[in-house]
């Protein structure tokens, strides 16, 4: 009866051994390695003895005047050194996984920052983070966040933010722009200065603001009264209105602009502008510190139209 053949058995050793041996060859000797190891020479030299020990080879021919690789040493020497690369290679993506943003986030934003910026980087934002949870509550509504939970609002604002004790970051500041139709601009004429708004139906976000403030070139500042056509305090409204031919309406650049592209709308006084119109987002302090809320954060942040500054405290 033939013999059983038996596994091949394995030298075992303990990795911290080539990471001695490696430094070592690379200081050029047990010295140098300890100075720059931080520890005693004898350590260094004790760690590689076990080596050669445990795998029953002399890797260094050493003396007192040469410290110099054995012919299978200097082959060791290329694999163990690899070896070790591989190895904080693999420790790198451990530690990544570990530190991977996970968990629910909820996050409320209004319908016009949900439709014309969040619905583009939401899908972006999942793909990048696969661990997140994403719960967006969709409100024009102003959500008290400690009250009802939440982690991060996306607030649109033209004055500043109330002082609130929340943490926030401006995210984009964008201009309000002045846009109507083609078919009503060859109705009604284009607006060549400010003072001809006075002659044109507007769309009007509310009936307190019949009156445009203009900031043009050079720091001019003018305001202008048009003809009341329509009272809306919901941007989306206003915007379909406008590629109607109602008449001309003030919008934020990011609502109006593939309404342009797409040749619905056209600028009107392209060198004018309503105001500015801020975005920042808010979140209650001590959530504004969890990893998966600041990887949010730093994502909506990192849009290359907007310009953010950083976090500050709104108490």
């Amino acid at each position: 009866m033939a013999a059983m053949s038996t596994p091949m058995d394995f030298v075992v050793f303990n990795l911290n051994d080539l990471h001695f041996f490696v430094q070592a060859i690379d200081a050029g000797g047990f010295a140098p390695a300890s100075r720059r190891l931080g520890c005693p020479k004898s350590t260094v030299s004790k760690r590689v003895a076990e080596l050669e020990a445990a795998l029953g080879i002399l890797l260094v021919h050493r003396t007192s005047r040469s410290f110099v690789l054995t012919d299978v040493g200097h082959e060791f020497y290329d694999h163990a050194r690899a070896a070790l690369i591989e190895a904080e290679a693999a420790e790198e993506v451990a530690h990544r996984r570990l530190s991977e943003p996970a968990g629910v986030v909820r996050m409320t934003a209004s319908v016009p920052a949900t439709q014309f910026r969040l619905a583009r980087q939401l899908p972006m934002l999942a793909r990048k983070y696969p661990k997140l949870q994403i719960r967006l509550h969709v409100t024009d509504r102003f959500v008290d966040l400690v009250q009802e939970g939440f982690d991060i609002a996306i607030r649109s604002h033209r004055a500043p933010l109330p002082d609130s004790g929340l943490l926030s970051r401006q995210i984009r500041v964008e201009p309000i722009v002045f846009v109507a139709s083609a078919d009503y601009l060859s109705r009604r004429g284009t607006p060549s200065v400010p003072s001809d708004l006075g002659t044109h139906d507007g769309l009007l976000i509310g009936a307190s603001a019949a009156d445009w403030t203009l900031f043009g070139p050079g720091g001019q500042k003018v305001s202008v009264s048009t003809i009341p056509r329509l009272f809306a305090d919901e941007s989306i409204a206003l915007l379909r209105s406008a590629e109607a031919g109602l008449g001309i309406a003030a919008l934020p650049r990011a609502i109006v602009e593939s309404a342009i592209e797409d040749n619905r709308l056209v600028r009107v006084l392209p060198e004018w502008r309503a105001g500015n119109v801020t975005s920042t987002i808010l979140t209650p302090h001590r959530r504004g510190q969890l990893p998966a809320v600041r990887a949010i954060i730093d994502f909506l942040a990192q849009d290359p139209s907007s310009n953010s500054k950083p976090a500050t405290r709104l108490d």
